[in-house]
């Protein structure tokens, strides 16, 4: 019995802001049941501070003018405390409102004191579902704020560097920290990348060995909507990186800027590995229809060649069956045993002849 497709009915992210006027801080994500975790670093280049506060104000007695400061925020549903950081730090309103308005586009913003970055990380979960989630950056003198709707990145890598010390990353301003966590959620959609390629290739084997299910077509839209939302994701990320690699903004340097057109180059192979992957899966379905087709075509030819047996054997029993009184055959004592050696005669000349045109 076929499986029914789940519905995946996906709520609106845009609802909540139908008709309200901009800069309006209000979430619109789902995951409304974490507390504010904020993470921080507080380091130069000899020094190295870092641990988790649960308090804007905390952070704020953090910042100084002889440290650099990593904050990351955990819980984008504490927009009182979000919008409270951000006006210490005088962000725009409507930078405010993007950090906590989920779904959107990835962008970047260069205002007078700071500039606002907004992207998307990717995961597979240990089940193999794709998770998507927004991070924002707002990168500032001397400070770096990273947003995230829960716990959970892919920063461990750049977190093991800053305890390094001496290291590049804790003598160069906090661009350099922010090419590094955007480069290590670039380089983690290789993985991603690797992990879809996996699947289709896995897929793709089983429609040529003939060992796919009835739920094949399920499993080819689902990896239909991944690449969508993997290419949603990446493709508006070109447009990010390369206006930051030629920002001449004074937050920029333009050393760093260099290490951002690396980042723009890993962009475009991921994107061309995307659009692989993507028309192999537009493949599958064909692949799976003509497997169809050729299950069809063989089914028939076994059934044409039964019934094209069954023919003269219906021609024969037909002429004897018939009700005329003067058979002359009907009479003789071994009529039936010859008649049943005639259709079984008849039976082994047809395969015969069937097997040597390769019918069979």
């Amino acid at each position: 019995m076929a499986q029914k497709r789940k519905s995946n009915k996906r709520s609106s992210n845009f609802k909540k802001q139908i008709g309200i006027k901009p800069g309006v801080v209000i979430y619109t994500g789902h995951k409304e049941d974490k507390d504010l975790v904020i993470d921080y670093h507080s380091y130069n280049e000899q020094n190295l501070e870092k641990g988790s506060v649960t308090t804007v104000e905390d952070i704020l007695k953090l910042k100084n003018e002889s440290s650099k400061l990593w904050a990351n925020l955990n819980g984008l549903n504490h927009t009182q405390s979000i919008e409270k950081l951000c006006n210490e730090l005088k962000i725009n309103a409507l930078s405010i409102a993007d950090v906590v308005h989920v779904g959107q586009r990835p962008k970047v913003d260069e205002n007078e004191n700071y500039i606002f970055i907004l992207l998307k990380m990717l995961q597979y979960d240990t089940d193999g579902n794709l998770n998507s989630e927004q991070v924002s950056f707002i990168l500032g003198h001397n400070f770096l704020l990273t947003f995230q709707e829960a716990e959970g990145d892919v920063f461990n890598g750049v977190r093991e560097r800053l305890q390094i010390t001496p290291s590049r990353i804790r003598s160069f301003n906090q661009d350099y920290l922010l090419y590094a966590l955007i480069d290590a959620i670039v380089d983690h959609y290789y993985l991603v990348i690797e992990t879809l390629g996996n699947k289709v290739e896995t897929l793709e084997d089983q429609l040529f060995n003939g060992k796919s299910d009835d739920h094949v077509t399920t499993q080819i839209q689902e990896l239909k909507r991944e690449v969508l939302r993997i290419r949603r994701s990446v493709f508006p990320l070109r447009e990010v990186i390369g206006r930051l690699e030629k920002s001449e903004h004074p937050l920029i340097n333009k050393q760093t800027a260099n290490y951002f057109r690396d980042v723009y180059e890993h962009i475009i192979q991921i994107l061309e590995n995307i659009d692989i992957n993507r028309e192999m899966i537009w493949g599958l379905m064909d692949m799976h229809m003509t497997a169809i087709s050729n299950r069809m075509n063989e089914v028939m030819k076994v059934l044409t060649i039964i019934a094209t047996i069954f023919i003269p054997l219906t021609f024969i029993a037909g002429i004897y069956g018939m009700n005329f009184e003067n058979i002359p055959e009907l009479h003789y004592q071994n009529a039936y045993f010859i008649l049943l050696g005639l259709m079984f005669l008849i039976v082994i000349g047809m395969i015969f002849y069937f097997k040597r045109k390769k019918w069979l």
